[in-house]
């Protein structure tokens, strides 16, 4: 259950359908020895006339059932709730998970053992043993779950194990409500290098508008995050008790547009230190750092769906705060898989309606098609990087013989479109071939396309091995 979400009750009446057939199901393994044995010493005394046993025989096939009835018609009540901290964590980092049991009724509870359903992939399912909880008692536990794969994970429903002193039975209450543990991709943070005319978000190539009208005939408005400072208008500040600006600035965001290719034919293998989840997890680097140098930004995957759709084209960050918007495509990247493989052209649509800013793409294997597809997206777009992974680097660590692959040709047709294409080997750091790339938009680093790392290269912090 979410912080602040009413708690969820669990009481005996949400096992009450199954009657007593429910309540002599919770029989553990020592009552339903003293039952059997009960039995077998009764049907003895009787054969052998014992008066006795049979006592001892009905005392040993009573106490089960009697302990099993008072537990079964029990009518204390417990609340729990759960709260994650945080609810949103990065592939390989920890996210713990507060549980809270309340006793809501007017008797104390007995021992209680409290578990929570969680899958598999981030660890083994939690169980605690509460001990009696006084009536209006609280009881509060933690566990940690952690995941080496993105993705969006259930967590729940909570159950409680309750139990008779004797430990005779045992009667499982489940809570209805569960929470969503959300694994966004690892990111890493990059160098801020130009890669496009804009110096920033708001920089020497921001467009103005100015007012027809003279000083005096300003209209102030109120300020808005992101405005800047320098059009305060103290004059209508002091007047209204309110930070107010002039409207004869319009600033306007550099834009910017990360693409990914998600194509299930241009990538190989899978896992956490596959080709395809290193793109992903590099569109997300590239997302927060473009969003914190104040840029619009957008999603775009070669589906030509843009995530999110705030403003217009889907650029997110010009009204939005920065980390909200970072939040909602960090959700997006969390789940996104691969697409049926109807190549770039969809993309292409939505990228052709006019210049778009910077254009950031990260591609699998293009074939001759695909490439050409890509090579006319920079017509569209103010300066284009495009990092290109090759699945036989990555899943042989070596081009094909000849050196000539389809990836050098795809290379050399981006740049012949005035693409800045680097090629990605295996673990290769993103910092450094985001360093690379500025380098070679401003003429300062070798065309080459592609840095040679040494084959000891530890790569991409937490991309190699289990994303530890």
């Amino acid at each position: 259950m979410a912080a602040g979400a009413p708690p969820a009750e669990a009481g005996p009446e949400s096992a009450e359908k199954g009657g007593a057939r429910a309540a002599l199901s919770g029989l553990t393994t020592r009552g339903r020895s003293f039952l059997a044995a009960g039995i077998a010493a009764a049907i003895c005394a009787y054969v052998l006339g014992q008066e006795d046993l049979l006592r001892v025989g009905l005392l040993l096939a009573v106490l089960p059932l009697v302990c099993t009835t008072v537990l079964y018609r029990t009518r204390y009540r417990v609340a729990g709730s759960r709260r994650l901290s945080p609810a949103r964590v990065p592939a390989g980092s920890e996210a713990r998970v507060h549980l809270r049991v309340d006793n809501v009724s007017r008797l104390p509870t007995g021992l209680l053992m409290l578990q929570d359903r969680v899958p598999y992939v981030l660890g083994p399912r939690p169980r605690f043993v509460l001990d009696r909880v006084e009536a209006g008692g609280k009881r509060e536990v933690s566990y940690r779950v952690r995941s080496d794969l993105r993705g969006r994970y259930p967590l729940g429903p909570l159950q409680l194990r309750l139990t008779d002193p004797f430990g005779m039975c045992e009667l499982t209450r489940a809570f209805s409500a569960f929470d969503t543990l959300t694994v966004i991709p690892r990111t890493e943070p990059l160098p801020p290098v130009r890669l496009s005319g804009e110096a920033a978000g708001y920089g020497d190539g921001r467009q103005r508008s100015l007012a027809l009208a003279g000083e005096d005939d300003v209209i102030p408005r109120l300020y808005r995050h992101g405005d800047d400072l320098r059009r305060v208008h103290w004059r209508s500040t002091a007047r209204y008790g309110e930070l107010m600006v002039r409207r004869e600035e319009q600033p306007q965001r550099a834009r910017c547009t990360v693409l990914l290719d998600t194509r299930d034919i241009a990538y190989a293998g899978a896992g956490p230190d596959s080709a395809f989840e290193w793109a992903v997890s590099g569109a997300a680097s590239a997302l927060v750092h473009m969003l914190e140098r104040g840029y619009s930004v957008r999603l775009l995957t070669d589906t030509g769906s843009s995530v999110p759709g705030e403003g217009a084209g889907g650029f997110a960050g010009s009204t939005q705060d920065s980390s909200e918007s970072a939040g909602l495509m960090m959700d997006t990247l969390a789940v996104v898989d691969h697409s049926d493989g109807g190549g770039l052209s969809r993309a292409y649509d939505v990228l052709r309606g006019g210049n778009e800013g910077l254009l950031v793409a990260f591609f699998g294997d293009l074939d001759e098609e695909q490439a050409a597809v890509a090579a006319k997206m920079r017509q569209r777009s103010g300066a284009a990087v495009a990092f290109v992974l090759d699945s036989d680097l990555w899943t042989h660590g070596s081009p094909p013989p000849g050196g000539h692959g389809p990836a050098e040709r795809s290379l050399r047709l981006l740049r012949e479109a005035g693409w800045t294409a680097l090629a990605v080997p295996p673990g290769a750091p993103l910092a450094a071939l985001w360093r690379q790339a500025g380098q070679e938009r401003t003429g300062t680093g070798a065309a080459s396309g592609g840095a040679s790392w040494p084959s000891g290269t530890s790569g991409i912090p937490g991309m190699s091995g289990a994303w530890s």
